[in-house]
């Protein structure tokens, strides 16, 4: 069952799915239901002995292209939808001890170019009015399936942070006649201090507002509102600032950095967002080696970060912790 619940306080969805309980929770390495199905082993959601990249539907979603009835009636305040979406699998290589900071510049790349036809595939379903592209790393995120993958989330709404982020675009372009983000990429560049990498299409930074120690965005030099606007040198770009980015949280303390990796593009609801600036951003949890970041009363209850750190002395931590080969 899944349905979306109106939170009126909030003013905006949740998706309820209580067949998500019986997902599959950390099985053992030889019962990955991720890897390829092996000659006489048992069936994984992989029919094949190997593969590059692979997308298919979550077994156990929070969104489906054809719901059920909700379970309960609706009121004027309490409004009930059925929870029409797509929820999708994105495996990034066969190898379940890999990540994607070990995948090769060109595995990178390939990815991006699924990611992009997800992105305008699922994004022109009538019902569908934004494609949530992202990555749980790490059991302390909470991931319940180890091997590499990430996950698209296609919703039937504008989710509040994505709203929010296009409000303030929209507001400041009204205002100025120019793009949020560009004006904040400039003004990292400008500065300096907080810049991770860069190459000719993209940046990469520990952004001024940073609510995580060693939250990173990377934003297009260009303005570009979605993965289809980029052009195919820009995309070559885009897999080389990601596998730096990657490698350097890993080089920070000699070990596989959990995170989360979200990405940020224009929705598809067919109306006009050209103020809009797409963007990646990272949330790794940890704020020392050994010492987990936890949103706790201030962040959860009061939706206010706590930075127990500088965002210049972070990013020239990351500057610092170089890939030890050129790739």
């Amino acid at each position: 069952m899944s349905e979306l619940r109106w939170n009126p306080i909030l003013e905006q969805w949740v998706i309820t799915a209580t067949h998500r309980q019986d997902r599959t929770f950390l099985p053992p390495r030889d019962f990955c239901p991720l890897c390829p199905t092996r000659p006489g082993g048992a069936p994984t959601e992989v029919p094949s002995e190997t593969y590059q990249i692979a997308v298919f539907e979550n077994k156990f979603p929070g969104l489906t292209p054809k719901p059920a009835e909700p379970a309960v009636q609706g009121s004027e305040l309490y409004k009930v939808d059925a929870g029409q979406g797509v929820c999708e699998v994105i495996l990034y290589s066969p190898n379940h001890d890999n990540s994607l900071a070990n995948e090769s510049v060109r595995g990178i790349r390939g990815l991006i170019d699924v990611w992009t036809d997800r992105y305008e595939e699922l994004g022109s379903r009538d019902y569908i009015k934004y494609v949530f592209i992202f990555e749980n790393k790490g059991k302390e995120i909470g991931v319940t399936l180890t091997h590499p993958h990430g996950q698209i989330y296609a919703y039937p709404f504008i989710p509040p942070k994505i709203e929010r982020e296009l409000d303030s675009s929209r507001r400041f372009h009204e205002r100025t006649g120019r793009c949020l983000f560009c004006s904040v990429m400039e003004e990292e560049r400008r500065d300096g201090r907080r810049m991770v990498a860069e190459n000719e299409a993209f940046a990469a930074f520990v952004p001024f507002y940073a609510g995580l120690p060693y939250e990173v965005h990377i934003l297009s030099k260009p303005h570009r509102g979605s993965l289809l606007d980029f052009a195919e040198p820009e995309r070559d770009d885009l897999a080389r600032l990601l596998k730096v980015v990657l490698l350097k949280y890993d080089n920070l303390w000699g070990k596989s950095l959990p995170y989360v990796m979200v990405l940020h593009q224009s929705p598809t609801d067919g109306l006009p967002h050209d103020y809009y600036h797409f963007h990646i951003e990272f949330y790794p949890p940890y704020r020392t080696k050994n010492k987990l970041k936890y949103l706790a009363g201030s962040e959860a209850g009061a939706g206010t970060f706590i930075n127990d750190t500088l965002a210049e002395e972070k990013a020239e931590e990351l500057r610092r912790a170089e890939p030890s080969s050129q790739f």
